[in-house]
């Protein structure tokens, strides 16, 4: 079956109170759950929103170059992401709207190219 990447730039999100961003954890962790009942789920989680934490690694001068901070500056960026393995485009379209839903904010959805993902076992 092919995978999907659902994902969402971290301004996309919006700003929210405290008690907002709380009210979302059950209907987010409960998609997290069915995705993993119906046997879906590769990997869901969100990302450290603080840019400085990133890091950078470049090899396209031909020289191995890791630097802190992020690749390049720019106005968005990944907050998180979901993997799924399902059979066919609207069934990982259903899938993103249950995201979305749970989530309370916009989530884009993309195939991966045919045999450009490598399978790996992450720990729980």
């Amino acid at each position: 079956m092919p995978h999907y990447l659902i994902y969402f730039n971290q301004q996309w999100v919006g700003d929210h109170d405290e008690a907002w961003f709380e009210s979302r954890v059950e209907p987010s962790t409960a998609v997290v759950r069915d995705m993993q009942a119906e046997g879906v789920l590769v990997y869901a989680g969100g990302l450290v929103e603080e840019l400085e934490e990133a890091a950078s690694a470049d090899a396209t001068s031909g020289e191995l170059v890791v630097t802190d901070g992020p690749f390049v500056e720019t106005k968005e960026w990944l907050g998180g992401l979901t993997i799924v393995d399902v059979p066919d485009d609207e069934t990982a379209r259903r899938w993103a709207g249950r995201v979305a839903e749970g989530c309370g904010w916009p989530q884009e959805v993309r195939r991966f190219k045919a045999g450009s993902l490598q399978a790996v076992t992450l720990g729980g």
